[in-house]
């Protein structure tokens, strides 16, 4: 347990963080999971889709979520599932 007063302030402000990187990736992979299902039926609809993915995989590696490569491979290998 923390004893001192930074120490008690710092967990209250991690657990802040913690919480709004699991929502920013909760976010990012149900974005993934929808146009991946979409991606299997019809590949106009995924195709229109794929700007709101992006942009949801980018926010995450902006505020430091999920790493710029990680980022980019995780696009890449969608952008190949309507080709």
């Amino acid at each position: 347990m923390p004893i001192t007063k930074s120490a008690k302030k710092a967990i209250r402000v991690s657990a802040r963080k913690k919480s709004y990187n699991d929502s920013r990736k909760r976010a990012m992979k149900d974005a993934m999971k929808k146009f991946e299902r979409v991606a299997k039926t019809d590949k106009k609809e995924a195709e229109k889709m794929l700007p709101v993915v992006y942009a949801t995989i980018d926010k995450a590696a902006k505020k430091g979520v999920i790493k710029k490569n990680n980022a980019s491979r995780k696009k890449s290998r969608l952008t190949k599932l309507i080709k």
